[in-house]
């Protein structure tokens, strides 16, 4: 952490990090004095501040409050978390050294491409592993490569302290006792987002409407029905108004929002439908993953499906990689994650083994970054660079602190940080960079009737999407509550 204060100048790149760290904070022994895997979070009793005397001196400042006054109080509320997770901050803090140290001079794997601009000079997206300062050939920047990787981590740990509500999502139909919604997300202007679930119902609102504008109801602005319960929805990036949905029956249905209507429908898979996505790249190409263990790939240029991935499990999840049409990943029943190269699906091109039960999400972080969600209470983070090998068995981070054990619980990222739910009915939000929590909310149980919280055990989160590269994040939980949360 001495390290951290030589290099304080570096922070300033960042753009969230407005403070300075405490000295004496970070050059002390402490020893951890929490568990970072429990379900809460609580702050440490802060130093007792004379409150007389400070309020006399912002009065004495007519309403101007000095930037140190201001950069001393922004310790206080940071330095509590720093001391309750500096062993496991130390403990990245040489990881990181470790990683990228070890990654000077080592070429970069066949499975991840450096994409280089005209002038010639490497593009890396964020999250990569390669040490952009390695290539640049210079020793001297190289050295402080994993230096600034530490610190931008760090900042982006303690940018926000908080999760606030934004807006709630207030329905007609909550005395339903069929309200799990088990997908959400935004469309391609972020301007609507949509829900589904086992109403058999997909409900698109408008986002403006639901912050801005208070409402006794809130009404959908589109309604569709579907014959079977829904299990996953996937906006198109292209055209701002299809939406492609899966469910229980096995069906692969995309919508026509403006028109209220089903315009595509696919029906090859036999068993419950988990998961659909469409690509990025190029959005006439979808992809499914069904309980028949089979992943299907579609067109929608063409009738039937262009290919299909047999698998000896059930498939819960599945996602293109962000900037190719030719490359998924796959979460399995059984524990793995299948990475393949679409031009060759006879076999993965690489596994990745460290899950003790069933994978229910995957999501890329970037090109060569992997987030895996499994019902053994953990989040993995893969490095798909550094693979020298048909098989991954040691991720680079691994996250813990929510509980999930058995139920569908949500997994989407931005910007780095990852959010995910939990069957203690709360949202976690993790940063790439360090293992524990960075931010979690309870949702509390209110009885319809009565209005009065309760105690209801049974309710957990269902799903979560980040609003783009926002620090909003919409999620839901088991009884249809919708929230649209803020990181503060």
């Amino acid at each position: 952490m001495n390290e951290v204060i030589h290099q304080q100048p570096a922070l300033g790149q960042c753009e969230y990090f407005s403070f300075e760290l405490d000295k004496e904070v970070c050059s002390g022994t402490v020893e951890d004095q929490s568990d970072c895997g429990s379900r809460k979070r609580f702050r440490h009793e802060l130093p007792a501040i004379d409150m007389e005397e400070q309020n006399r001196n912002l009065e004495e400042c007519s309403g101007t409050v000095p930037s140190s006054v201001l950069i001393q109080e922004t310790v206080l509320s940071k330095s509590s978390r720093l001391m309750k997770n500096f062993k496991k901050l130390e403990t990245a803090y040489f990881l990181t050294r470790s990683k990228l140290t070890k990654q000077v001079g080592k070429p970069v794997s066949s499975c991840y491409q450096v994409v280089k601009r005209a002038t010639g000079s490497p593009v890396v997206t964020e999250g990569s592993s390669i040490d952009d300062f390695a290539l640049e050939g210079h020793y001297g920047t190289r050295q402080r490569g994993w230096m600034n990787s530490f610190l931008e981590g760090l900042c982006r740990y303690l940018s926000f302290s908080k999760l606030k509500v934004r807006a709630e999502l207030k329905q007609c139909d909550l005395l339903n006792s069929s309200n799990l919604v088990c997908s959400v997300g935004f469309d391609r202007d972020k301007e609507f987002f949509a829900t589904a679930g086992v109403n058999k119902k997909i409900k698109v609102f408008e986002y403006n409407m639901i912050v801005n504008e208070y409402r006794d109801i809130h009404y959908p602005v589109v309604e569709m029905s579907n014959r079977s319960k829904l299990s996953c929805i996937c906006w198109n990036s292209y055209m701002k108004s299809h939406l492609a949905s899966s469910d229980f029956e096995g069906i692969v249905q995309v919508w026509d929002v403006t028109r209220s209507q089903v315009f595509v429908e696919m029906r090859e898979h036999e068993r419950r439908v988990w998961s659909v996505d469409f690509s990025l790249a190029d959005p006439t190409k979808l992809v499914s993953g069904s309980d028949d263990g089979s992943v299907k790939l579609w067109s929608m240029n063409q009738a039937g499906s262009v290919g299909t991935i047999r698998t000896r499990a059930n498939v819960c999840s599945v996602q293109f990689q962000p900037d190719s049409a030719r490359s998924i990943a796959v979460g399995s029943a059984d524990h793995k994650i299948y990475c393949y190269d679409l031009r060759n699906i006879r076999a993965p091109y690489c596994t990745l083994v460290g899950h003790t039960k069933t994978v229910s999400y995957v999501k890329y972080v970037d090109a060569s970054t992997i987030v895996s969600a499994s019902t053994d209470n953990s989040l993995k983070l893969w490095d798909l660079s550094m693979n020298q090998a048909r098989i991954i068995d040691n991720p680079i981070q691994t996250f813990t602190g929510h509980i999930n054990t058995k139920n569908f619980v949500g997994l989407s990222i931005s910007n780095g940080y990852i959010a995910t739910g939990s069957e203690t009915n709360e949202v976690f939000v993790y940063h790439k960079a360090f293992p524990m929590p960075v931010l979690a909310y309870e949702f509390s149980v209110t009885d319809p009737i009565s209005g009065q919280e309760i105690d209801d055990p049974s309710q957990f989160i269902s799903c979560v999407c980040w609003r783009g590269q926002s620090p909003t994040l919409l999620s839901a939980n088991s009884s249809g509550n919708i929230k649209i949360l803020e990181m503060d």
